[in-house]
């Protein structure tokens, strides 16, 4: 697979929706990911990353103006233990729950599937890294509906087993802008990942549709020793 500059490939497209980005960076120190969120409506612009002990939530900037947490409320990322969670919806807490139960990352999501927003049936799109005494893993999942059609839900899951240095993979929502919204096709798209933190977040938020970005994510995690530090931007403000 090409390896791609996540960069070009967001200022190619107005409208990913929200997006997953997961991988290790280039001199393979630090298991890295990036969260993003965008909307069209007032309603899913009207939100910040806040952050929390262990991850984000995502907040109403103007609680006046929240006319539906249905779908826009929810924790992206939690951590369990070793393993950090990143998803597009409440089903972080899903998977937190169960697999503090024991169960795997996939049978968690089994419990779940697209959204219910027809007739986008916007695609869940999940992550999770798993970072233990200098060794670094990660799986990436989409449920999404059979082309549109909510009778079939579709599941994939990627898993990332000693990941090469500089790359990681990305996922998000949706193909493009349009109604209903394309959802995501494909495997997960193979990205460069650099070694600053700062360089990334900077750039990935450059990168996004001025219109329609709402809040980034980025957390660094450094493998040998667990320490994680974090960035987030939002476009507007609480």
């Amino acid at each position: 697979m090409k390896t791609l500059n996540i960069y070009d490939e967001l200022k190619s497209n107005s409208y990913p929706g929200r997006g997953i980005v997961i991988g290790k960076s280039a001199d393979g120190k630090s298991a890295v990911t990036a969260y993003f969120i965008m909307g069209r409506s007032v309603n899913s612009r009207n939100r910040v990353f806040t952050e929390t002990e262990d991850g984000i939530k995502t907040e109403a900037a103007d609680p006046s103006k929240l006319s539906d947490p249905h779908l826009i409320i929810y924790s992206p990322v939690r951590v369990l233990g070793n393993k950090t969670i990143v998803t597009n919806g409440d089903q972080t807490d899903t998977i937190y729950e169960l697999m503090d139960k024991q169960q795997t990352f996939e049978q968690s999501l089994r419990t779940r599937e697209y959204e219910d927003d027809a007739p986008n049936y916007t695609p869940r799109i999940s992550g999770i890294m798993h970072v233990e005494n200098g060794a670094y893993n990660y799986a990436m999942s989409i449920l999404k509906s059979a082309d549109g059609n909510p009778d079939c839900c579709e599941r994939f899951t990627y898993t990332y087993t000693n990941p090469l240095d500089g790359v990681g993979h990305f996922i998000h929502t949706y193909m493009g802008d349009g109604n209903p919204l394309p959802s995501f096709e494909g495997e997960p798209k193979k990205v460069e990942i650099p070694n600053d933190i700062e360089e990334f977040t900077g750039k990935l938020w450059e990168a996004l549709n001025e219109d329609n970005k709402v809040s980034l994510f980025v957390r660094y995690i450094d493998i040998a020793s667990g320490k994680a530090v974090s960035k987030v931007i939002n476009k507007y403000s609480k």
